[in-house]
């Protein structure tokens, strides 16, 4: 069954979709404010924090995908040409380092003006593309931070496709 059936066609709010899709998935969940939810998700590298919020002001349901990284200030140049080249490659959302509290973010915003009404599908789908995203980039993140890799060098895992299981 799609997850957009398990709903009626009522107007829920932004973030009672979130909170209904983060059930569907058993991810731990806090619903931090009305208009906040915060949750976590597992890949494949770590564990990924998640956090959805709704502005009524501009009508978009913004994400935050982070994880912890705690680049060496001499490495810091490197990460952010890093993270010039992959946001090249990024048509929905893009990265950037927060540095005081050290967190690598993915951010997105889901644009819904006029009152438009965002699918279970679509709030899933944009998860799950966070979440992708980090997990493809992490590697190269941290065989530029930590292996000392060039950024161009270091990508090469992230562009590469894998074909079957080992």
């Amino acid at each position: 069954m799609a997850l957009s059936e398990q709903f009626l066609q009522e107007d829920l709010h932004p973030i009672d979709l979130v909170e209904h899709i983060a059930e569907h998935h058993d991810w731990e969940f806090d619903r931090i404010a009305d208009d906040q939810i915060a949750m976590a998700v597992e890949g494949q590298w770590r564990t990924y924090s998640i956090t959805l919020a709704w502005s009524d002001y501009d009508e978009t349901l913004r994400l935050i995908c982070s994880f912890e990284m705690e680049p060496p200030k001499d490495r810091l140049p490197a990460l952010y040409h890093t993270l010039n080249v992959v946001n090249d490659q990024c048509w929905a959302g893009s990265f950037t380092f927060w540095e005081e509290p050290q967190l690598m973010v993915f951010r997105y915003g889901l644009i819904l003006a006029g009152g438009q009404v965002a699918s279970p599908d679509q709030v899933d789908t944009m998860i799950n593309a966070a979440v992708l995203s980090c997990e493809r980039y992490y590697p190269a993140l941290q065989l530029v931070v930590w292996g000392n890799r060039t950024p161009e060098d270091a990508l090469q895992v992230a562009i590469a496709e894998a074909y079957g299981r080992a």
